[in-house]
This record gives structure tokens, sequence and C-alpha cells, in this order.
């Protein structure tokens, strides 16, 4: 029996999500419970758990990374916007992807520059032209997902792309 080539292009194919989303998040443990937003990109790749070894693999080739267990599936993900920016893009850059997985990562690293340009500014701060295109990539990339979700916090952000600029009182 041969032994196929490990590839982690060939998984990422099959298996793998370039993520872009809009995100609220309230702070329970600090006084008033401030809301925050936010726009975060993340790379994951999920198996059943009897691959898990496959996901130590690609997270050991990439050197960064997470990979978890929770209701029988594994994961891999990797979510510091600074691990996506300088590993993961340049290693799918030099890596092929296969066809609809290399528009949408092709978009996706669009959204990590911008994300990662951006680091560290309030939402209120950005440009309105970096707020727009997150959006607008984020659309787009509805098309290359095998079960796309609707964003729950889209017309938030649209609101914030309005107001970039300005100050903008949150909850």
């Amino acid at each position: 029996m041969v032994k196929e080539k490990f590839s982690v292009a060939t998984i990422v194919n099959s298996d793998g999500c370039f993520d872009l989303q809009f995100r609220k998040d309230t702070r329970h443990k600090r006084t008033n419970s401030p809301t925050y937003y936010r726009w975060k990109a993340q790379f994951v790749v999920t198996a059943p758990k009897e691959n898990e070894r496959i996901l130590n693999k690609i997270k050991k080739e990439l050197c960064c990374g997470e990979v978890s267990i929770s209701k029988g599936q594994a994961r891999f993900s990797v979510q510091k916007i600074s691990d996506v920016a300088k590993i993961v893009v340049p290693f799918f850059k030099k890596n092929a992807l296969a066809r609809d997985k290399k528009r949408d990562f092709e978009m996706w690293a669009k959204a990590v520059e911008i994300i990662q340009k951006n680091k560290g500014k309030y939402l209120a701060a950005w440009q309105k032209s970096d707020l727009h295109s997150l959006i607008e990539i984020q659309k787009a990339c509805c098309k290359y997902k095998a079960r796309p979700r609707k964003s729950k916090w889209l017309d938030m952000a649209k609101s914030f792309s309005k107001s970039a600029g300005t100050p903008v009182k949150l909850d």
C-alpha cells in the first residue's frame, strides 16, 4: 500500500473554512457589561474526532493555532489575527487551493489585510472604505460556502460604516 503524501491544501480544499464575521461581544464580568463589536477572521479545519492527529499535523506544519474536540468533532483553528496574517495567508499564497476554495481564500485574505491594518483601533476610527469592503467581502464569500450563515450583526456593521470617523455610543 502506497502512503499518500500529507498535504494541508488538499485537506483544506475539502474540510477547511476561511471565516469572516462581524461579532458582538458583551463583557459580563465588567461594570455595566459593556458591548463591543468587531470584525474577526479565522481559519478553521474540522474532522471527526478520530482524525484529530491530522489536525495536529496541520498545527505542527503551520506552527500556530489550536486543536479542540467537542461533540464528537475535532477542530483546528487559527484565530489570532497576527498569526492569520503572517502565517496562514502566506502559506496559502504558496500552496495553491482548488477553484472555489481559492476564490474564497483570495477575498478572505483581502479582509485579513484590512483587519490587520486596523488592529487596535476602535471601529468608529476605521475608514469607511475599509468597513464597506469587509461587508462586501463577507457577502461575496457566501457563494463559496457549503452552508452559508446569515450574519447576525451585519446591520450594525453597516451602521458603523455610515458613521466611521465619528464617535458611536454602544448599548
